[in-house]
């Protein structure tokens, strides 16, 4: 069988970062994957659980409920447990949702309260959530798309 596109990037030297991961068209349809990479696969630690869970829910809050709402096709964690898939309509480069990630970080980092989605009729493992260890991740993530603007695969 053919190689999936992403297994095709090294991950012994991928960084933290918001690269685009692949574009697919479709007649007059386009919607791009980025891959928000929040560590250094095979580096660093992988993500635990609990937090993935808890950006997963204050995310996909955030983006269905934002400006661009419309272009949101989805948002979820990758399963190796370093980041995170965020899927647009059109065709669009990592510049052009820059704001709206550092947006949705900035919003993890600042939630307070009762996380979105946490209850046992609207999630299958309702429990399982670390609010501390999510901003924890958000922080970091967003230190290092301000400082080192990693938007491309090398």
């Amino acid at each position: 069988m053919k190689k999936i596109a992403s297994f095709t990037v090294d991950h012994t030297n991928l960084l933290p970062g918001l690269y685009v991961s692949r574009i697919d068209k479709k007649d007059n349809l386009a919607v791009t994957t980025f891959d928000l990479r929040f560590t250094a696969p095979n580096i660093e630690p992988v993500m635990d659980t609990p937090a993935i869970h808890t950006i997963e829910h204050l995310g996909a809050t955030y983006l269905r409920n934002c400006d661009r709402k419309d272009e949101i096709v989805y948002f979820g964690p990758m399963g190796c447990r370093t980041g995170f898939y965020l899927i647009l309509f059109n065709e669009l480069s990592s510049e052009d949702v820059f704001n709206l990630v550092t947006d949705t970080l900035k919003f993890i980092i600042d939630f307070e309260g009762e996380i979105p989605g946490a209850k046992p009729e609207e999630c299958g493992n309702y429990s399982e959530q670390n609010l501390n260890m999510a901003k924890f991740y958000a922080k970091k993530y967003l230190s290092e798309l301000i400082n080192y603007k990693r938007l491309t695969y090398k």
